[in-house]
């Protein structure tokens, strides 16, 4: 059973909590998007799904329907208790107090591959965190996160569009991202002031190019993303290997793919580049 808009209500009322600003607290109060989430994480019995933000426990009743073994991960301590006491009695569902951005993963997940992210991320913590899941934390395979729409589509978005940039491109390196669906302001309580969708995060093997030296590259350009690259990467990328890497100096970052990029990064350094 998951929670209605009414008894959210109730269950901070009663205990004198109210939704943090600070934490980017919105509950989600409707109980088909919950069982929609879920449906799109593609969760059974027997897989490994790790929430973030759990809250109030609306999301996380929902994937333990599914036969889920759910790790519930919330920073809010006046949050905790309420949740432990909604959970309590589901054998598969643990809560972990825990800050996601400081978190030891390797603590949380242990020695367990294949995970499942599953989250209502707040707005202002959603880029960093997904990144650096990405980034460090392997054991995570696949997420399924509720963001800022624009987020969202900064996430998916291909080279030519007015949403790719530098986080694009590094979501790319790592795995494929697809925006599955939209979700309205209503079903928040609070109530956003923006409109929230869902994409899906798939890792794959990544090209064989250094991440460090491609995200550096990238994050330069993107830092003057109006500028041609022959004027963004002065410096860092001769005309001689621009035409190494087949790239044209008089283009623009949004224009460049991951391939793009990775043939760049291997001219300037010497790697390979295979995608």
């Amino acid at each position: 059973m998951t929670h209605s808009r009414t008894r959210i209500h109730e269950l901070l009322g009663d205990r004198g909590l109210a939704p943090r600003r600070d934490l980017g607290q919105n509950f989600v109060a409707d109980p088909n998007t919950v069982r929609r989430i879920a449906t799109f994480a593609e969760v059974r019995t027997g897989d490994r799904v790790v929430e973030i933000g759990a809250g109030l426990g609306s999301l996380t009743l929902a994937l333990a329907e599914t036969g889920a073994d759910v790790t519930a991960v919330e920073v809010d301590r006046g949050i905790v208790p309420v949740l432990r006491s909604i959970v309590e009695g589901l054998p598969n569902v643990t809560v972990i107090e825990a800050d996601a951005m400081s978190a030891d993963w390797a603590e949380i997940l242990g020695t367990h591959t294949g995970w499942t992210l599953v989250a209502n991320l707040p707005y202002n913590v959603a880029t960093p965190l997904v990144c650096d899941l990405l980034d460090d934390v392997p054991a995570i395979t696949s997420m399924l996160v509720m963001v800022q729409k624009e987020v969202a589509e900064r996430f998916a978005a291909g080279p030519g569009s007015k949403q790719y940039g530098a986080v694009s491109v590094k979501i790319a390196y790592w795995a494929s991202a697809k925006v599955v669906a939209t979700v309205p302001a209503s079903v928040f309580v609070p109530r956003p002031n923006v409109e929230s969708a869902l994409v899906r995060i798939d890792r794959r093997q990544p090209p064989d190019t250094d991440p460090d030296r491609l995200f550096a590259l990238v994050k330069q350009a993107f830092g003057q993303r109006r500028k041609m690259l022959r004027r963004s990467l002065a410096g860092v990328v001769n005309p001689e290997q621009f035409a190494a890497a087949d790239v044209s100096p008089e283009a623009r970052p949004e224009q460049l793919g991951l391939p793009e990029w990775c043939r760049l990064t291997s001219v300037t350094t010497g790697a390979r580049h295979e995608v």
